[in-house]
């Protein structure tokens, strides 16, 4: 009886979870910009579909921008979870997909980010871009210009190039105090001399004692047999791997999702 109930219960919850995930009026999937909200410009809209139409045929990853009227009573992640698991951005095998959603009414940003791209697009650099390229231009009124800086940000991390969006830790030495550097360039010399000191030192000794050995008596002398020991090497390689990326091509019409999911990994904020 008891195995039933929660067996009943169980299901309840899940019907309850697919209920209020079909319970959101989703904007179609007309193209790789869709603005519900009516906040970005034509020539914005034009460049940020070639950046992503560029990014598909050069690495298959699927980067779609939306703007929505409202989130429906709902939560950004949420509705930016489901909004990507209905349009079925990025290619099935690999969930290659980006989903840059923007909520003006609500005040409200997310970089949904699929499965096979988490690893690349994390949730610090996906905070990063929001913090620092789009959430300053959405504060002054401009959606298109923060939307392209974001779009911009999100491209150059998936190309590789994420130095810029690095979380920056506040320095534990700061050199612009007066007098830290006078303090520091000090110590930093007295270490420098201590070890060149050793070094020279070593060096002698070593010099003199002559190669590590011992003597043995064969045939009635004494002869000089030097220890087996190891010498300093060093050894370097470079491995690199090309990885085969499938491309695809499309027109802005006939734009659709390619099967990929989103286990919710990204970043969000608000202004």
């Amino acid at each position: 009886m008891r195995v039933s109930f929660t067996l009943s219960g169980g299901l309840a919850l899940l019907c309850l979870a697919c209920t209020l995930a079909l319970a959101f009026n989703f904007p179609a999937l007309t193209g790789r910009v869709v603005d519900q909200a009516e906040v970005i410009s034509q020539e914005s809209r034009a460049d940020i579909t070639a950046k992503s139409q560029a990014l598909e045929q050069k690495s298959g990853i699927q980067l779609v921008v939306a703007t929505v009227k409202s989130l429906e009573g709902g939560d950004i992640e949420t509705y930016a979870n489901e909004l990507f698991r209905t349009w079925k951005l990025g290619q099935e095998q690999k969930n290659n997909g980006v989903l840059l959603l923007v909520a003006p009414n609500e005040h409200k940003v997310r970089i949904e980010v699929g499965y096979g791209l988490e690893g690349t697009l994390t949730d610090a650099l996906s905070s990063v871009i929001i913090s620092t390229a789009i959430i300053p231009q959405f504060k002054s009124g401009d959606f298109s210009g923060g939307i392209d800086r974001g779009v911009d940000g999100i491209i150059s991390v998936l190309n590789g190039d994420s130095a810029d969006w690095q979380p920056q830790p506040q320095s534990l030495l700061r050199t612009d105090e007066p007098g830290a550097l006078n303090t520091l360039l000090p110590i930093l010399g007295f270490f420098a001399v201590g070890l060149i000191l050793r070094l020279i030192i070593a060096g002698i000794a070593r010099l003199v004692s002559g190669p590590p050995g011992h003597y043995v008596t064969r045939n009635g002398k004494q002869v000089f047999v030097p220890d087996r020991g190891s010498s300093w090497s060093s050894s370097s390689s470079w491995s690199s791997s090309d990885s085969d990326s499938s491309s695809s091509s499309s027109s802005d019409s006939d734009f659709s999702g390619g099967g990929g999911s989103s286990g919710g990994g990204g970043a969000s904020g608000s202004w």
